[in-house]
């Protein structure tokens, strides 16, 4: 029987669509499931509900876009081979709408007629989208420096959205306050998201031919997409489908990095503006549990200058890979675990690209001009 987790102490609670975090506030999870093998995959199905008998509440009519079933492309990086997983094909353009359709289709399931969500976009705007595919209002808050391309996104949802003064600590603070009385569709709290975004490992599997990759590169805001790795190649790797897990390599701007400094065992660190805006949270609400996820893999941080997030951006647009800054810290991130050893000549790495530069026409317009 599903139920969810509180990692921190061990209690779990009953699956509850409109729960969000434990009676003491912590951040919550669906207890180890099972693994599914290849049999166990809906070949028919052209989405990440392929692999539905992996998700857990028994949905009977998923929230669907066509999500998932997004291209890996392989590219000569530096002195590398990287499989590059182009999450922007996802229908809001990121990889948040796997979490988005799962949890919103449990959402729809328990009759939850309106949502609130915080953002600083991409979680926004695929929120916004699957409120509309299933009929749910949706009202999203978002830092009020939020590149616009996200917000009229959300907008032409038929969203509401609300510009928040301040930071992203000040915007999740809002949202919490607005869920006591509406339903919180959280992409960084609400245990169903996560459920989604680690089809990511069951579809990497697929893509690889039912085997893992040596390591994943991505960048990491709240750590969603370590968690979600983590949770589809635990299961593979129970299920006996899988040898190990891959490690897991993450990426942080150099402005914003408390998962790379928590990880590293460094102290207090300050905080600035960054490019990569889809990752400037100060403090990730799993920020333990994404730290024992990339450990637990044999991962490793680093933190990434402005500088070279440019570059990399620029480099991956000169392949043909148009990538918002935000993901492409991930590709920046390649050339130094390369050269620290975290790479091995030979391996497989897949780098997560998770975001399309389209979403950040402001940025990618000051880069580009």
């Amino acid at each position: 029987m599903d139920v969810y987790l509180d990692p921190r102490s061990g209690r779990t609670y009953p699956l509850d669509a409109r729960r969000w975090q434990g009676d003491d506030g912590a951040p919550l999870t669906v207890a180890p499931r099972p693994g599914i093998g290849p049999e166990g995959i809906e070949t028919s199905t052209r989405s990440l509900w392929r692999y539905r008998a992996a998700i857990p509440g028994a949905i009977s009519r998923p929230v669907t876009l066509g999500e998932g079933c997004t291209p890996l492309v392989e590219k000569r990086w530096g002195d590398h081979d990287v499989h590059f997983k182009l999450e922007w094909f996802n229908p809001s353009g990121s990889f948040k709408d796997r979490g988005s359709s799962v949890m919103l289709s449990l959402l729809a399931q328990a009759g939850v007629e309106s949502v609130v969500e915080d953002s600083s976009g991409n979680g926004g705007s695929s929120v916004a989208a699957y409120c509309a595919a299933a009929n749910i209002r949706a009202r999203i808050l978002v830092p009020e420096a939020t590149s616009p391309a996200k917000v009229l996104q959300a907008r032409a949802y038929g969203a509401e959205v609300a510009l928040v003064p301040g930071d992203r600590t000040a915007t999740s603070a809002q949202a919490i306050r607005e869920a006591r009385t509406t339903a919180y569709a959280s992409h960084n709290w609400h245990p169903f998201f996560l459920q989604g975004i680690k089809t990511l490992a069951y579809e990497l599997w697929e893509d690889l031919g039912f085997t893992a990759p040596d390591v994943v590169v991505t960048v990491a805001g709240a750590g969603s997409i370590v968690l979600g790795c983590d949770l589809g190649f635990s299961e593979l790797l129970a299920a006996g489908h899988i040898d190990r897990l891959p490690r897991l390599l993450v990426a942080q701007p150099e402005r914003c990095a408390p998962i790379h400094a928590a990880f590293q065992g460094g102290g207090a660190m300050e905080f600035g503006p960054t490019i990569a805006e889809g990752t400037a949270i100060r403090a990730p609400v799993r920020l333990a549990e994404v730290v024992d996820a990339i450990r637990r893999s044999g991962g490793d941080t680093v933190a990434i200058p402005e500088d070279d997030i440019i570059a990399a951006t620029r480099r991956l647009a000169g392949v043909g890979l148009y990538a918002e800054p935000t993901s492409a810290s991930a590709a920046a991130a390649i050339d130094v675990f390369t050269a620290g050893g975290a790479i091995r000549p030979g391996e497989r790495a897949v780098a997560i690209l998770t975001g399309s530069g389209l979403k950040s026409a402001a940025a990618m317009g000051r880069l580009f001009a």
